[in-house]
């Protein structure tokens, strides 16, 4: 399965994608990476592993949807399987979207539809909630609402702040989303309206459901 992933900062998320990838776990190749920020430092990532990198400015562009268009015009030339969003911070068009319909998947830090949006760990923090985690989906139009491939949970500590609890569900986001890439790729992931199924997978187990296999 090729992919072309999309990054606005430091790219851990692309590095654990990447790995899956340079260890075969993920069977095909990670084709482009592109970011909306010059100083991403996922386009680092992307080099240290041997994968164009590209920066597009969304400063070039009138509009949302012009800079879309071209985004969506560039990521064809590659014509991959799959567009993986990997902590890009910017809310795509319905022209995007609509491009790639089906084909595009992200990851946010939280258990969705809890927490939707920018600091979803703080969030979680200020709302007092006992537990958070993350959340890999398929995008649609409304913002981190798509259906869910996998979640993973997290306890929330009374001392938790923004950054420990985000420290502590990074390391599943880098867990669950090459194995969400992988079942996509074995072609077990099934969608019926909101519902997702992954073929064989183990279902009830915590803090990973559908429970890890591979990573």
């Amino acid at each position: 399965m090729d992919i072309v992933v999309l990054v606005s900062g430091r790219g851990s998320n692309l590095k654990a994608i990447c790995e899956a990838y340079k260890t075969e776990k993920i069977k095909g190749k990670v084709k482009l990476v592109i970011s909306n920020r010059k100083e991403a430092g996922g386009l680092s990532v992307a080099q240290e592993y041997g994968i164009p990198a590209e920066f597009h400015d969304p400063k070039a562009f009138s509009s949302r949807e012009d800079y879309d268009r071209h985004l969506v015009e560039r990521i064809r030339q590659e014509n991959p399987d799959i567009v993986v969003l990997a902590g890009y911070m910017r809310i795509l068009s319905d022209y995007f979207i609509d491009s790639f319909e089906g084909r595009l998947v992200n990851i946010h830090p939280s258990l969705i539809p809890a927490f939707k949006g920018i600091k979803a760990q703080k969030q979680a923090v200020d709302f007092g909630v006992r537990f958070s985690g993350c959340t890999v989906h398929f995008v649609t139009k409304e913002l981190d609402s798509g259906p869910i491939i996998v979640q993973a949970v997290v306890p929330v500590n009374p001392d938790d702040d923004e950054k420990t609890l985000s420290d502590r569900i990074l390391q599943y986001e880098h867990r669950i989303y090459p194995q969400a890439l992988k079942w996509i790729s074995e072609g077990r992931v099934k969608v019926s309206g909101r519902n997702v199924e992954v073929e064989g997978a183990r279902y009830g187990e915590l803090p990973v459901n559908p429970a890890l296999e591979d990573f």
